[in-house]
C-alpha cells in the first residue's frame, strides 16, 4: 500500500511535523511517549561521512540502506499507522565536481515533483505488533518518473532529500479529525539525508554499498566523468540491489530484512 495519498486527518497535521517537539506537550498520550531508535546508525554514518548517494530510476529503486527502526512507548493495544516521506534539505540543486569530489551547487532547486506518504503495508496495527520487531520499509521504492502511477516516491535527481517518518495514532472518536494535529508524532534522523542521483557520482559511495550489501552483484559502469550533470538510469547496473535484472536481488533483500525483523 505504498506512495498513498495522506488522509485528510493527517493531512491537517503533518505540516507542522517538521519541529514536533513544540507541539509535545499537546501531544496525546498515545504519542507523546513514542520514541525511535534508527537501526544501522553506524552504517549509515559511514555513508553520511562520505555523502549519502540514492539511485532514483523510472521503474523505481529500493534504498540502500534500508530505512529501519525500532520503536517503543506505545500504547499495546492502540492501533497505529506508520508512513514516510522525503523533504528537501534546500531549495538547491546540484552538480559533482569529479576533480574535488565535493557536490556544489548547481542553481536554484527544481520544481517540487508530486507530495506523497509511503505507508507501512502492515499499517494499521496495534502498537504491540510494531513494538515486537523492527520495523523495516523495506518496500519503498524512489523513482523520477513525475508521471508514475506505481505509488513510488517521486524525487528530483541531483538534490538532497531528508527521511521523516510519522507514527499516527488511529483515534477510534468520532470527531478524532478535530484533535489530528494531536495524533501523530515525527521522527528524523541527520544521517539518513542522501542526494538522489541517476548514477552514483562518488566511487566511494560504489565500493561501500557493494562492501555492506549482499544482494549487489553489480556496480555503476559507466565513466564517472560521463555522469557529471546526471546519468541516465541505464547506466547504474544494481548496487542498491534493485532495477533492470536486479529485481531479484531486491526480493532477496525483502526476504532477508523479513527474516530478520
Amino acid at each position: 500500500m505504498d506512495g498513498h495519498l495522506l488522509p485528510q486527518s493527517c493531512e491537517l497535521a503533518l505540516p507542522c511535523c517538521a519541529d514536533g517537539g513544540s507541539l509535545l506537550s499537546i501531544k496525546a498520550p498515545q504519542v507523546g511517549g513514542v520514541s525511535v531508535q534508527l537501526e544501522m546508525h553506524v552504517l549509515w554514518q559511514q555513508f553520511d561521512q562520505l555523502g549519502t548517494e540514492m539511485i532514483v530510476t523510472k521503474a523505481g529503486r529500493r534504498m540502500f540502506p534500508t530505512f529501519q527502526v525500532r520503536i517503543s512507548g506505545m500504547e499495546p493495544t492502540a492501533e497505529y499507522v506508520l508512513l514516510m516521506d522525503f523533504i528537501p534539505v534546500d531549495d538547491k540543486r546540484y552538480r559533482y565536481a569529479f576533480h574535488s569530489s565535493s557536490w556544489l551547487v548547481a542553481g536554484r532547486a527544481d520544481v517540487a515533483p508530486p507530495s506523497r506518504m509511503h505507508f507501512h503495508p502492515d499499517s494499521p496495527a496495534r502498537g504491540a505488533q510494531w513494538m515486537k520487531q523492527t520495523v523495516s520499509f523495506d518496500t519503498l521504492k524512489l523513482t523520477n518518473n513525475l508521471l508514475d502511477d506505481n505509488g513510488h516516491m517521486i524525487l528530483n535527481s541531483m538534490h538532497r532529500y531528508q527521511p521523516r517518518f510519522h507514527v499516527v495514532y488511529v483515534d477510534p472518536a468520532p470527531n478524532s479529525h478535530l484533535n489530528a494535529y494531536r495524533n501523530f508524532n515525527s521522527f528524523s534522523f541527520p544521517e539518513t539525508r542522501f542526494m538522489a542521483v541517476t548514477a552514483y557520482q562518488n566511487h566511494r559511495i560504489t565500493q561501500l554499498k557493494i562492501a555492506s550489501n549482499p544482494f549487489a552483484k553489480g556496480f555503476r559502469t559507466t565513466d564517472g566523468q560521463d555522469c557529471a550533470g546526471g546519468c541516465d538510469s541505464s547506466s547504474s547496473t544494481g548496487a542498491d540491489g534493485g532495477g533492470g535484472g536486479g529485481e531479484r536481488l531486491e526480493g532477496g533483500t525483502e526476504n532477508r530484512m523479513n527474516g530478520a525483523g
